[in-house]
């Protein structure tokens, strides 16, 4: 800690780990194809019938990253403000709840694709990644929204190191001592 700041410790963990994870996710998606053809002259019949748009490998690729940024960056700060895992736990667990929304309306998208709730669930960045993923295998999404819903993304990501950054110089020194929602409101403000 006394070679690097926080936000340089901080952000090269979250880019660092999201670089690693991006690399499995290539891997699997590229060979993705080939396994469907694969499956496709073993078995024939429904795997012949599958398509890959390159879209939606591309766009795969892109939000499982930046995805992947915005929880980091969200953990991050969950870690910095808590004294231990476990008391971290809950808090990580209602943005991962939050994320898997999109499954839970899967079944409606089918029956009405073009209901609003689609496209909130693709502009919310906790939920963009799934909505999208959902959206583009079953329907197919406009240009605005996916434009709208990586710069919202984007700048969830920013926003969400920079309070990160934040909550682990304020409470780097507090280690062991659980700080109240004013305490930790009342720090980043002013911290």
């Amino acid at each position: 800690l006394s070679s690097v700041s926080p936000r340089q410790l901080l952000t090269g963990k979250v880019l660092g780990l999201g670089a690693a994870g991006l690399v499995q996710v290539v891997v699997w998606l590229a060979s993705l194809p080939l396994l469907l053809n694969l499956a496709s002259s073993t078995f024939g019949g429904f795997f012949s019938t599958i398509q890959l748009p390159a879209n939606f490998l591309v766009l795969g690729i892109v939000y499982f990253f930046l995805g992947y940024l915005l929880f980091a960056a969200l953990a991050a700060g969950v870690g910095a403000i808590s004294p231990s895992a476990r008391e971290g736990q809950p808090l990580v667990l209602i943005y991962a709840l939050l994320a898997f929304v999109p499954l839970w309306f899967a079944s409606l998208l089918f029956v009405f694709p073009d209901n609003p709730i689609w496209t909130v669930l693709t502009i919310f960045p906790i939920t963009a990644p799934i909505a999208v993923m959902l959206r583009l295998g079953v329907t197919g999404i406009a240009a605005w929204e996916l434009a709208t819903s990586l710069a919202v993304m984007v700048l969830s990501i920013i926003g969400a190191l920079a309070l990160s950054v934040k909550a682990f110089r304020v409470y780097l020194l507090m280690y062991g001592k659980r700080p109240s929602w004013g305490e930790i409101i009342q720090n980043l403000r002013s911290g």
